[in-house]
């Protein structure tokens, strides 16, 4: 950093106060979808966009030379300064259960410095869960630091976290408990606290994966393909579409999950 940039401390803080700020704004709307419909656009809408203002003029507020993505192409070149700064923000992650009243979903902010991830925070307002890492140091929920169990036995208790229609796609001899919680943010931040095997994932963005890979990364877990080749979400800073399966789990442990697994062919 230059002299004179803000520290990780004093960034990671703005990161922290501001999903919880946005948190609060969420919960003025949670839950209030029409019941006469199975899943209210206008209010997710209306909720996204309150939110996305609100980071917006938090962040021209506090750090107005950083950048918000989505706003411009990122800079492809090494820059000094604020415009080195990009906030990845995911303003509602698990929306169906947003507007249906269900408690897990989220709020996602993280930040890159010339695309190196930096921070990332994951936040869920009705729960009060709030998941944050810099990139390269211990993960935490709360003020508890948390890390991925060593691998051990698949068993009946053991829990892999999936997508909808997971089954439309995979024959699966998992002994234990298959779950899809609805909110991608969650479940990786429940690999990376331990309460999950592996999170099978599809149909992400890389704003869905952003800031909860940072904390999975500092927990001691990570990402890769289903088909065995490395996942590396950089790739995907220009908004393309993850078409590929993901599986987050413990490292060393994807092949060992992989086997529960068979691929429809489609």
């Amino acid at each position: 950093m230059q002299l004179g940039d803000p520290s990780i401390e004093q960034l990671s803080q703005f990161a922290m106060d501001t999903v919880r700020r946005a948190g609060d704004e969420a919960l003025r709307l949670y839950g209030k979808g029409n019941p006469e419909v199975k899943f209210d656009d206008e209010l997710v809408t209306e909720a996204e966009l309150r939110l996305v203002n609100l980071f917006r003029a938090e962040l021209s507020a506090r750090f107005p030379g950083h950048g918000m993505f989505g706003d411009a192409t990122p800079e492809k070149d090494y820059v000094h300064g604020e415009k080195g700064y990009l906030w990845i923000y995911d303003a509602l992650d698990g929306v169906a259960n947003f507007q249906a009243g269900i408690p897990i979903w989220g709020i996602s902010l993280a930040l890159l410095e010339n695309f190196w991830p930096i921070f990332g925070v994951f936040y869920m307002p009705v729960t009060g869960d709030i998941f944050y890492a810099q990139a390269g140091q211990k993960a935490y929920w709360g003020k508890e630091a948390i890390r991925v169990p060593d691998s051990g036995d698949i068993s009946n208790e053991s829990v892999l976290l999936t997508y909808s229609r997971f089954h439309n796609h995979y024959h699966s001899s998992f002994p234990g408990k298959i779950r899809n919680l609805g909110s991608t943010g969650a479940h990786l931040c429940y690999v990376a606290r331990g309460r999950a095997e592996a999170a099978l994932l599809a149909h992400v963005s890389y704003q869905d994966l952003a800031a909860a890979q940072i904390i999975l990364a500092a927990a001691g877990g990570k990402i890769c393909k289903m088909d065995g080749t490395e996942f590396h979400l950089s790739e995907y800073l220009g908004g393309q579409r993850i078409d590929e399966h993901l599986l987050a789990a413990p490292q060393g442990a994807h092949e060992s999950i992989k086997m529960y697994l068979q691929r429809d062919v489609e």
